[in-house]
């Protein structure tokens, strides 16, 4: 079974419910970005008091303290396999995730991009509805909540985000698309590179991801080494 597991998608591709199914089935541990750095600012280290700057500012962080943090996580979860969940975004974070990967004798194994057309990214993302209390996520065609407007959870308000808009959605999907063509290029040369298609439902979604982990050797679509599922 493949260890290293580079999983990416869209906004609204759902990949991090799918990372999350993974390691419940698989016990592989979870790397998000977005959860790092919340942990560091909670637990005020210098990495995220760093962070927490940038946040401030309405800036990316800089490739460097993301690539700080992977380190870390990597040695933490040296026994284990890993899902990196939406990381890397850049060929900079991409070769710097190999490098700390070659140190510790590990690899990325496979690199999963889950496809989605921008009209279905936007069925979804603008009926998407997020508690404001406990911050559980709903969908009012997917996973409608049991009352309106009320969270199944905590009875907290659900609202839609700001950047759950059509405009920002559309100009969140550009800014996707530019730096994954790089990405995908760079798995691509390595013959790492495996497609799938999100509009199949979460469920299938799931085992084409668990049956490419799992396989032991890439099979290549039509003499090309992009592996199609």
């Amino acid at each position: 079974m493949k260890q290293m597991i580079v999983l990416s998608g869209p906004p609204g591709s759902g990949k991090g419910t799918q990372a999350e199914l993974l390691c419940q089935r698989t016990g592989f541990a979870h790397f998000s970005t977005g959860d790092q750095f919340r942990y560091e600012i909670t637990q005020k280290t210098e990495i995220g008091k760093k962070v927490q700057e940038y946040v401030k500012q309405g800036t990316l962080v800089p490739d460097e303290i993301v690539l700080q943090i992977a380190n870390n996580f990597i040695r933490e979860n040296k026994n284990n396999g890993i899902v990196f969940d939406g990381f890397p975004r850049t060929i900079g974070q991409a070769k710097g995730l190999d490098e700390i990967l070659s140190k510790n004798q590990k690899a990325v194994d496979c690199a999963i991009f889950i496809e989605l057309s921008l009209d279905e990214i936007i069925h979804r993302l603008t009926e998407r509805r997020v508690c404001r209390n406990c911050g559980a996520i709903y969908n009012l065609s997917f996973k409608p909540p049991k009352k309106e407007g009320i969270c199944d959870i905590c009875n907290g308000e659900l609202y839609q985000r700001s950047d759950d808009s059509e405009i920002t959605i559309r100009r969140r999907y550009e800014v996707y698309q530019q730096a994954t063509q790089e990405l995908m290029a760079f798995y691509h040369q390595q013959n790492k590179l495996y497609l799938v298609r999100g509009e199949i439902g979460k469920d299938l979604v799931q085992e084409k991801i668990f049956n490419i982990i799992a396989s032991g050797n890439p099979q290549s679509a039509s003499g090309s080494n992009v592996n199609l599922y």
